[in-house]
């Protein structure tokens, strides 16, 4: 672990390369943990400092590409130019299962393609004519969304009347999302716009069948590389019933019967906790925040989770955490030799860079800085019960800050997203990318651990490294 001194002094060195103005602004979001610390914590959720490279998302990024892209029986139009839409669709691995074009519109990309002559004019008529031929042509969709991109905004279509009139003529929900890119300072006002418009459109408009004591929500997992199958089994083998998944393989009957069941459980806070909030508030459904990553995480998580039911789902909870942990016991020490002692820096966004720690740990490896894209300040609180003294905390970080971190730190793994991932390779680091699993997954709950650690011990110990002398190293003893 980093000594919290030399921490401060790490920081410090960073910060000298700016101009005092960018520099009085950049060191509120850089901290080192403190335990008991009442001065250590970060600022969260401002703009990012023009002219600087930042990781984060927009907010038609964070409705589009996180909550509503998921829901898989619902077409959801990109309204703008092709670009964003493609990257959205392209970027996310959120497995559905069903036929697609039948009942599965997750593979697909649904654009009204704006060109020069939609900005002038306006993009309304095309809009309504793009709902009906997309009505004829896939005629088995239960409704569409309508995800506003920048241009939409600015020139003010309303998408609000195409919607309901167009709803009107198919018989089905169209749901109008003024998701434009440039509102608020990340993706994170992107999911609050998305779980506002289907708490205003869809929730409650269906009544749930064959309800029991048992029936669940699994909130805010979006079944990257299939976890959230990973997490449902893992749930009703204790004998819940999982009757809503918000939204990874998720149908829009999950979202219109959400408010029937007798518990949400959160994984991703960042990106739904407005909607358990919510729905607290309107029908009185108590929520509780779960970690799925890594046995010691799921085992908590199941015991708090059986602590809420019956003597029954707390019996079930220790007989599946006694039958698990003989495989879970097996993958430690199969992998721990391999990767324990090993250093992680960490920058992900919504709860990966506290939620993971859990794994890594499992396995011996020791997390040495961690920080948000998008995260608030609640956030960065619930990160301080899962970190030790000398973590470095970065917020929002820039691309150089990231870099330099990492020379100073020299953790022996980067775990972050797509865009540092080559940035890393290229300076002999291994690293493994956080947002989608690097193509594998899934990472959640008992089966997913085994992957986890497997995946890990494949990027540290690939013989690839042994080839690799980055430039800023050479010459270095």
């Amino acid at each position: 672990m980093i000594a919290i001194e030399d921490g401060k002094k790490i920081i410090e060195d960073v910060l000298k390369a700016y101009p005092e103005k960018t520099k009085a602004k950049r060191e509120k979001h850089l901290a080192v943990h403190q335990d008991d610390c009442s001065t250590c914590g970060v600022k969260s959720n401002v703009k990012s400092a023009p002219g600087v490279m930042t990781a984060r998302g927009c907010a038609y990024a964070g409705s589009k590409g996180v909550v509503w892209g998921p829901i898989k029986d619902v077409v959801h139009i990109s309204h703008g130019p092709v670009g964003c839409g493609h990257y959205s669709w392209s970027t996310r691995r959120n497995l559905a299962d069903g036929i697609p074009g039948v009942n599965n519109f997750v593979p697909f990309h649904f654009t009204s393609d704006f060109q020069e002559r939609d900005i002038v004019f306006g993009g309304d008529k095309k809009l309504e004519k793009i709902i009906h031929e997309i009505n004829e042509l896939f005629p088995l969709n239960n409704g569409l969304s309508i995800q506003s991109e920048c241009p939409v905004g600015l020139i003010g279509d309303d998408i609000e009347a195409v919607a309901k009139q167009t709803s009107k003529d198919i018989g089905k929900p169209v749901v109008p999302v003024r998701c434009e890119g440039f509102r608020g300072v990340s993706q994170s006002l992107g999911h609050h716009i998305a779980n506002d418009s289907i708490r205003d459109h869809i929730i409650g408009t269906k009544k749930l069948d064959n309800k029991s004591k048992y029936d669940i929500a699994l909130i805010g997992d979006y079944n990257i590389g299939g976890d959230a199958w990973e997490a449902k089994k893992l749930l009703e083998e204790v004998g819940l019933k999982v009757r809503s998944i918000w939204s990874g393989d998720a149908t829009l009957e999950m979202l219109q019967t959400a408010p029937d069941v007798k518990l949400n459980v959160i994984h991703c806070y960042r990106s739904m906790n407005y909607i358990c909030r919510h729905m607290e508030e309107t029908y009185g459904i108590p929520w509780v925040e779960i970690n799925l990553f890594g046995p010691t995480k799921v085992a908590e998580s199941l015991r708090k989770l059986g602590e809420l039911f019956d003597e029954s789902i707390k019996s079930n909870v220790e007989k599946a955490i006694e039958k698990n942990m003989i495989a879970m016991n097996k993958t430690i020490e199969k992998f721990k030799p391999r990767v324990g002692g090993k250093k992680v820096m960490l920058y992900v966004g919504g709860l990966r860079p506290r939620h993971t720690i859990g794994a890594f740990e499992d396995l011996g490896m020791e997390v040495v800085g961690t920080g948000y894209e998008f995260g608030h300040k609640d956030d960065y609180e619930r990160t301080k019960d899962y970190i030790k003294d000398g973590v470095v905390i970065y917020d929002d970080v820039t691309a150089y800050e990231f870099e330099e971190f990492v020379k100073k730190i020299n953790p022996d793994l980067v775990a972050s997203g797509i865009k540092e991932k080559y940035v890393f390779q290229k300076m002999g680091k291994p690293f493994r990318q956080m947002h989608s699993w690097d193509y594998s997954g899934p990472y959640h709950g008992w089966g997913g651990f085994e992957i986890f650690s497997r995946d890990m011990d494949m990027a540290l110990n690939s013989p690839t490294w042994q080839l690799v002398t980055p430039k800023w190293r050479k010459g270095s003893t």
